[in-house]
Formats: structure tokens, C-alpha cells, sequence
């Protein structure tokens, strides 16, 4: 019980930490897409809704098919669909931005590059913190 489930609670923060920093990095590019000098128009901020709301429809399809022991569902295959649907929104807002000259296309770089950033954060907080171990959704 002792060293072991204190080198596992430490690697499980280091991993916190390192996703957190990753999604800094992600934050960054995308307010430098907005606050830089030569392009200043904050309606790339948009995409942070993008961001909030992508874990929404993975989570309520955990909560649905906690029960389930099948591998596949069509309540996760729905979530999956409105997950990549939310995801190539966040990534289409910024080009459609650009496309009518709303936003610079150096601003689009910088917020499609905080994109990828944040949500493969995203994704690496579902993969580290998502297996079914002691660790519950209810901590959060």
C-alpha cells in the first residue's frame, strides 16, 4: 500500500501537470491569434465555446451506457458523431473567419494551431484520466 499508491498518485499529477501546460501552450496560440497587434479582432475567442462544449455528448454518453457491456452503442457512436461535429466546427470557424476578411489568415494560423493543441489535450485528459480504475468522474 505504501510507495505504490504514492507512485501512482505522483505519476497521475505529473501527467495533471503536463496536460495543463499543454493547454496553456493551446490558450496562448489562440489569444495571440486575437491580441497581436497586426490583427486585433477578438472573434476568434468564439472558439472557446467549441472547446467547452466537445466533452459534453462523450460524458452524457458514459453516463447512458455506464451499464452497457457491449463495446459499441448507438448512444456512444451518436456521441462520437456530435463530438467530431463540434470538433471540425472549432477548426471551420477561424477559415470561414479569414475566407470573408473578417480575421487575418496569420490570425487563422495561430488559432487553428491552439485548436490542435487544446484538443488533443482534451484528448490526452480522456486517455490518462479516463480508464476504469479507482479514479471517479466525481472528483471533478
Amino acid at each position: 500500500m505504501g510507495w505504490k499508491s504514492h507512485g501512482w498518485r505522483q505519476a497521475r499529477d505529473d501527467k495533471a501537470f503536463v496536460l495543463g501546460q499543454y493547454g496553456a501552450i493551446g490558450l496562448t496560440f489562440l489569444m495571440l491569434g486575437c491580441a497581436l497587434e497586426d490583427y486585433g479582432v477578438y472573434w476568434p475567442l468564439f472558439v472557446l465555446i467549441f472547446h467547452a462544449i466537445s466533452p459534453i455528448p462523450h460524458f452524457i454518453a458514459k453516463r447512458v451506457t455506464y451499464d452497457s457491456d457491449a463495446t459499441s452503442s448507438a448512444c456512444r457512436e451518436l456521441a462520437y458523431f456530435f463530438t467530431t461535429g463540434i470538433v471540425v466546427s472549432a477548426f471551420g470557424f477561424p477559415v470561414i473567419l479569414a475566407r470573408v476578411a473578417v480575421i487575418k489568415w496569420g490570425a487563422c494560423g495561430l488559432v487553428l494551431a491552439g485548436n490542435a493543441v487544446i484538443f488533443l489535450t482534451i484528448q490526452g485528459f480522456f486517455l490518462v484520466f479516463g480508464r476504469e480504475d479507482d479514479f471517479g468522474w466525481d472528483r471533478w
